[in-house]
C-alpha cells in the first residue's frame, strides 16, 4: 500500500493536536483496494471472497458484521454471511468452519466474537484454517507474527500500525505504553510496536489489571495505546503533554439526550486528554474503521497468496 496522508486534518484550536482520522484513512485504503480488485478482474483473476460466521443476534456484533459485508460490496469483494442461532451447538459451528476451510471460493473468513458461553472460543479459533484466518487469531499466525514471519496480522493492531504509518508518526526509540493484554489487541500490539520495523522499534511496556501505579506509567508514554473496555479510564493526569494517544475502546454508555438512549465512549476521556495530545483517535471514527480496512487488506492478501 502507498503511504497516503490526508491533505487537511481537523484540529482543535487550543493547540496543535491533530485527529487520527480512521474514517478518512480507511476510505483511502478502500479506494486502493477497489482499484486492485478492478485490476484483478481485468486480468481474469479471482475476486477476493470474505465470509463471516456469527452465532446469535447480539446487536453490536450484528452491526459490526453488517459493516464488514457493506465494505466488501463497496470495494467489489464477494462476501458470505453465515448466521447461526444463539443455541447452536459447538459442533454445528465447527461443521460450518470445516465447510469454509474446504471451500476454494472463500479466501478468508472470520468468526465474530464474542461467542455464546457454551462454546469454547479457543477450540473454535484453532479449527480455522490459518491460511484463511484473516482475523489473525490462529496460533499459527500469532506465532509467526511473534517471529516476524509472513502471516495475517490481527486486524485491530494492524489497523493501528497502518494509521501510525500513514500519518508518518515516528515510533523508533519512543516509549510506548499499551494498556490491556488481550490476545486480540494488547498482546499483539506490544509485539508489533517493538519489532524492528517502522512503525515499530519502540520501547514497550504493557500494563494490565494487576499493574501497580498504572497512572504514573502511562504518564511516561510518548505513545499511549488503550484497550481495556473501561469508559473514560484514561484521564488528563495520566497523559504526557505531546503524547500520541490511541483509543481502542468503544462502549455504549447511557445518554438520555440521545434518541437511542446511549452514546459511544472510548477508554480515554477525550475532552480532558485531547488538549494535551499531539495526535489522538476519536471514538467513534478512529480505530474502528481501520480494523475493517485491515480485515479487507488481509482478505486481498489471502487471495494473492492463492495466485502464486
Amino acid at each position: 500500500m502507498t503511504s497516503t496522508l490526508p491533505e487537511r486534518l481537523p484540529t482543535i484550536a487550543s493547540n496543535n493536536m491533530e485527529l487520527l482520522d480512521g474514517i478518512l484513512i480507511s476510505k483511502t485504503i478502500k479506494n486502493e483496494l477497489s482499484e486492485k480488485v478492478a485490476a484483478r478482474k481485468s486480468q481474469g483473476k479471482k475476486i477476493p471472497h470474505l465470509a463471516a460466521i456469527i452465532v446469535g443476534s447480539d446487536g453490536a456484533s450484528m452491526t459490526y458484521v453488517s459493516s464488514k459485508v457493506k465494505s466488501c460490496q463497496e470495494i467489489g469483494f464477494e462476501s458470505t454471511l453465515i448466521q447461526l442461532p444463539e443455541h447452536a451447538t459447538e459442533q454445528e459451528v465447527l461443521d460450518k468452519i470445516s465447510q469454509l476451510n474446504g471451500d476454494d471460493q472463500v479466501d478468508g473468513y472470520i468468526i465474530q466474537l464474542p461467542l455464546p458461553r457454551h462454546i469454547d472460543e479457543h477450540r473454535i479459533l484453532q479449527a480455522v484454517d490459518y491460511k484463511k484466518d484473516v482475523d489473525g487469531f490462529h496460533p499459527e499466525n500469532v506465532g509467526r507474527m511473534a517471529l516476524g514471519l509472513p502471516c495475517f496480522l490481527p486486524a485491530t493492531p494492524a489497523g493501528i500500525i497502518e494509521l501510525l504509518r500513514r500519518y508518518k508518526i515516528e515510533t523508533t526509540g519512543k516509549n510506548c505504553v499499551v494498556v490491556g493484554r488481550s490476545h486480540i489487541v494488547g498482546m499483539p500490539m506490544g509485539l508489533l510496536m517493538q519489532r524492528n520495523n517502522q512503525p515499530g522499534n519502540a520501547t514497550v511496556t504493557v500494563v494490565h489489571s494487576k499493574t501497580q501505579n498504572i497512572g504514573s506509567i502511562c504518564a511516561q508514554a510518548d505513545i499511549l495505546i488503550v484497550a481495556i473496555g473501561k469508559p473514560y479510564f484514561v484521564t488528563a493526569d495520566m497523559v504526557k503533554p505531546g503524547a500520541v494517544v490511541i483509543d481502542v475502546g468503544i462502549t455504549r454508555v447511557p445518554d438520555p439526550s440521545k434518541k437511542s438512549g446511549f452514546k459511544l465512549a472510548g477508554d480515554v476521556n477525550f475532552e480532558e486528554v485531547a488538549p494535551l495530545a499531539s495526535y489522538i483517535t476519536p471514538v467513534p471514527g478512529g480505530v474502528g474503521p481501520m480494523t475493517i480496512a485491515s480485515l479487507l487488506m488481509n482478505t486481498l492478501l489471502a487471495a494473492e497468496r492463492k495466485d502464486a
